[in-house]
């Protein structure tokens, strides 16, 4: 999976329009290999991201669980934590010589 897609299921608040059509944006861009497509590609791509976005709303409009909803600032700590034990800095931080 691209890990620019995150998981949006089951957090207070629920995820917005514009994270879902984000992760629609990164699977069509995985899944054509174009970062920005050509011109003349530009209305299937941009059909495809509608299509995928409208797909994960309502996959997460019906998806049930009984466990808690996640907090976002915590599960965005423990995704901090794990960068900087994976690259030993922590993530987003440069150091330069």
């Amino acid at each position: 999976m691209c890990r620019n897609i995150k998981t949006l299921h089951n957090f207070k608040p629920p995820a917005t329009d514009e994270e879902i059509r984000a992760s629609a944006l990164q699977f069509v861009r995985k899944l054509s290999g174009f970062a920005r497509p050509s011109k003349v590609n530009e209305p299937a791509f941009q059909h495809a991201v509608d299509h995928v976005a409208e797909a994960a709303r309502e996959l997460l409009r019906s998806l049930v669980t009984n466990a808690p909803p996640r907090d976002r600032q915590i599960e965005a700590a423990k995704s901090r934590a794990r960068a900087a034990e994976r690259y030993g800095s922590p993530a987003g931080v440069r150091i330069l010589e």
